[in-house]
């Protein structure tokens, strides 16, 4: 069986590859060249990595540059989503659209019957056909919630051996296979970001100025000036330069009126939120208006929560069983069933 191994120049998809391989599997390595410009100096040095360890491997290598839609697909929808005062996931977009589109085009091209990756989660069927992503057997390195958008054609092409492992596992196994990245240190940030300057790569890429603008409470009141509202996210404490008294935060981003909510720690909580564009995995499209029961996360970190849900028309209505907090707009939301299985995931409206 061969299959195409989404090489990132890091040790978890170069311990896919070495796994696959001992398994048997014909592997074959790609690299997916997804930015241009001031960030290709370090996307190559990914790229030497990657080819290195296929070397070591004994395996073909390729890279594949789909850098043109992944700025159409990827980065233009997160300036967009900045720009309106939403707080976006680029990742999770870029799994469904780039990473795994990509990686079964190369599969075909290849004649290969499946792709690989290097996430933490495992893919399962379920009694009912339909074919999910589970939790990771580390909680830690858990990836299920970024692969939520992820289609039922792709999952059934798709491996990936590090379910079952820890961080520290998988580094033991690249060490012991002689693989140069076993001690590489892992990528924090957003890929096309480095440096998590959100703000000066949005209006780098745009040419455009967002102006100062007001902080106000929740009546309205003026606290003071904020420096354009894509340097703000939902949830953001540190950096607002208001002097309250009291710990402050960022409730909500106003971008027709160019204004930023700030309020206390208490009205910071949730009690529900509505998601849009759901992508339905692990469950078909529920009916309209029968409640169902589900766990949601509605951020990467956020431990998973008992919730009631109901879909109308297209959205689906999320109450939680407990209040939440920072739930911000554009993030995802994700539902799990009670044996950490991903049900369903959509973009958080409100």
């Amino acid at each position: 069986m061969r299959v195409i191994v989404g090489m990132s120049g890091g040790v978890d998809s170069a311990v896919t590859a070495y796994l696959l391989k001992m398994k048997g599997y014909e592997v074959i390595g790609v690299t997916l060249r997804i930015v241009n410009g001031e960030n290709e100096v370090s996307r190559c040095c990914e790229i030497d990595d990657a080819r290195q360890v296929c070397e070591t491997l004994g395996i073909p290598y390729y890279v594949h540059n789909c850098s043109s839609k992944f700025a159409a697909c990827v980065i233009d929808p997160f300036i967009q989503a900045y720009s309106e005062g939403r707080t976006p996931n680029p990742c999770v977009n870029c799994n469904r659209l780039i990473k795994w589109d990509e990686l079964m085009r190369s599969a075909e091209v290849l004649q290969a019957d499946y792709i690989a990756t290097g996430h933490y989660a495992k893919i399962e069927q379920l009694p009912n056909g339909r074919y999910t992503v589970k939790n990771a057997a580390s909680a830690q390195k858990d990836q299920s919630y970024m692969l939520c958008r992820l289609s039922q054609e792709q999952l059934a092409k798709t491996l990936m051996p590090l379910g079952d492992l820890t961080k520290d596992e998988v580094r033991k196994i690249a060490e012991v296979a002689g693989l140069h990245v076993a001690t590489k240190a892992e990528s924090q940030d957003i890929c096309f970001v480095p440096d998590g300057d959100y703000a000066a790569f949005i209006e780098e890429r745009t040419g455009k100025i967002f102006p100062e603008g007001d902080f106000v409470d929740t009546e309205g009141k003026v606290l003071g000036q904020h420096k354009g509202i894509i340097n703000y996210t939902v949830g953001q404490r540190k950096g607002l330069g208001v002097a309250a008294g009291i710990p402050i935060f960022v409730m909500e981003i106003d971008a027709e009126q160019n204004k930023v909510v700030l309020t206390n720690e208490d009205g910071m909580y949730a009690l529900g939120c509505i998601l849009k564009n759901v992508n339905y995995m692990g469950m078909e499209k529920p009916e309209e208006n029968v409640e169902f029961d589900a766990w949601v996360k509605v951020r990467y970190h956020h431990k998973a929560i008992p919730a009631k849900v109901q879909r109308e028309g297209m959205q689906l209505f999320v109450v939680f069983s407990e209040p939440v907090k920072a739930v911000a707009p554009g993030q995802t939301g994700v539902l799990y069933d009670e044996n950490g299985c991903v049900l369903a995931g959509g973009e958080i409206d409100r």
